[in-house]
């Protein structure tokens, strides 16, 4: 029986055959750009609301969340770095874009990524961030998958492997079994 397989990573703008992870890193915008940017892509749908149109449940969700930061750490820790710690905030603006990237209201990329980190530095003060995408479909456990596929590519390993502490994960499913992932990471002051 062959089941459908669908495995996503993008590289800033550029969409590769092999599947389609995305990476972006920046440094503390100046304050006249992060001001500007951040009216735009805000969501039009809570994470209670993309659950209720989907069968899958929040704790499933957070579960799979709480999976795939788990092994980023690990992974972390094998190469001898400090473990990042899950900040709320960051997991919240990480779940909005995947959630807006599930139900099509922006694409597979890191559109709005200047005004995520805005949002976040309302709470966190940063000094540097950066963000991988991910999204799969038809795998049994679609945050190893996730994981895996960032710490193949050179890009997004160099996000994990980076001088970031805090971090959080946002992952949301659609109705045709999509899974997309946003790991936000920051280095605060």
């Amino acid at each position: 029986m062959m089941r459908p397989l669908l495995t996503g990573i993008a590289c800033s703008a550029v969409v590769m055959t092999g599947g389609l992870v995305g990476v972006f890193t920046h440094q503390n915008p100046a304050p006249a750009i992060t001001k500007s940017l951040s009216q735009t892509a805000q969501p039009a749908h809570s994470h209670a609301q993309l659950l209720a149109q989907t069968p899958t449940t929040a704790s499933s969700l957070t579960a799979i969340e709480k999976s795939a930061f788990d092994q980023i750490n690990k992974y972390r820790a094998s190469k001898r770095l400090p473990a990042l710690t899950w900040n709320a905030a960051i997991a919240e603006q990480s779940r909005i874009h995947s959630q807006n990237m599930a139900n099509g209201k922006v694409p597979f990329s890191h559109d709005g990524f200047q005004p995520r980190v805005a949002a976040i530095a309302k709470t966190v003060a940063y000094r540097g961030a950066a963000e991988n995408v991910a999204y799969n479909q038809g795998f049994s456990d679609p945050a190893t998958k996730a994981v895996q596929g960032w710490i193949k590519s050179t890009g997004h390993r160099t996000n994990i492997e980076g001088n970031y502490n805090v971090s959080g994960i946002g992952v949301a499913k659609n109705a045709k079994g999509e899974y997309y992932f946003t790991q936000v990471f920051i280095r605060s002051r």
